[in-house]
């Protein structure tokens, strides 16, 4: 025998946590961490994490330039070679690139630290 169907409610009944019901990103301590970003120790924050970023790219990119360099062969066979030698060329120019980002970050960090 077969049981009647019975019929479904629409409904949805759904809960909250009261982690939930506290949160909205408009609380003080959002606004506190915007606010710290505007200070002084703030900006040092910001300004030695760019530093750091910059120095470690510059020593990963000179480290691959250099392998990526070494690793050109001038065999007149060698059909790659253009295309090696670009390479190296762009890799080197890339370097240059961050050493300098590195060198003006060092240089906005050391004048916001004297001040």
């Amino acid at each position: 025998m077969e049981e009647p169907q019975r019929s479904r409610s629409h409904t949805v009944t759904t809960t909250t946590s009261s982690f939930a019901e506290n949160f909205s990103t408009t609380s003080s301590s959002f606004a506190y961490d915007r606010e710290f970003l505007r200070t002084l120790p703030g900006l040092l924050i910001v300004a030695e994490i760019g530093l750091c970023f910059n120095g470690s790219a510059f020593v990963l990119y000179l480290s691959a330039a250099i392998v990526d360099a070494s690793s050109v062969t001038p065999e007149r066979d060698s059909h790659n070679f253009n295309s090696w030698a670009a390479s190296s060329f762009f890799a080197f120019l890339v370097t240059i690139c961050y050493a300098g980002n590195t060198y003006f970050s060092f240089i906005a960090w050391r004048s916001r630290t004297i001040q």
